[in-house]
């Protein structure tokens, strides 16, 4: 599992200055089981860092989005970009209806990797699986 301390390492050893908002972006991601945007990142952590900024957190994800760290989900039908620090092999489900987003593991994502490894030849630096669809509890509001 990964820790923050294993992104702000990231940070550094890119030449990023480890600050006091870096680490509680870096907890923050890896603490989160929502796929927070850079928004909501800035959202839940501005009352207790008023000094910081939209730019430092997105410069903060570009670097670790860049450096294999954290992954990008994109919009889920929501118009933001979503992250997510679970880099391991698994699927994400969304919902176009509340904007959730959960992780579910499956054999099958390892196996998928596997096969288009060895089919085209490809070293892969990772994946993402992305479904779409409408969860539960928004079904039973339909």
């Amino acid at each position: 599992m990964k820790t923050y301390h294993t992104l702000t390492q990231t940070l550094q050893k890119a030449g990023m200055r480890i600050t006091p908002q870096r680490i509680a972006i870096c907890q923050l991601l890896v603490n989160s089981v929502e796929h927070p945007t850079a928004m909501s990142i800035y959202e839940m952590l501005k009352a207790d860092y008023p000094s910081l900024s939209l730019a430092t957190i997105y410069n903060t994800l570009d670097v670790l989005v860049a450096l294999g760290s954290i992954n990008v989900l994109g919009s889920i039908g929501d118009d933001k970009v979503h992250f997510d620090a679970d880099t391991t092999p698994h699927i994400n489900l969304a919902c176009v209806k509340c904007h959730k987003i959960i992780d579910v593991s499956s054999e099958y994502v390892d196996k998928m990797n596997s096969e288009i490894t060895d089919n085209s030849g490809f070293h892969l630096l990772g994946s993402r699986v992305l479904y779409y669809g409408i969860c539960p509890d928004c079904q039973k509001s339909e």
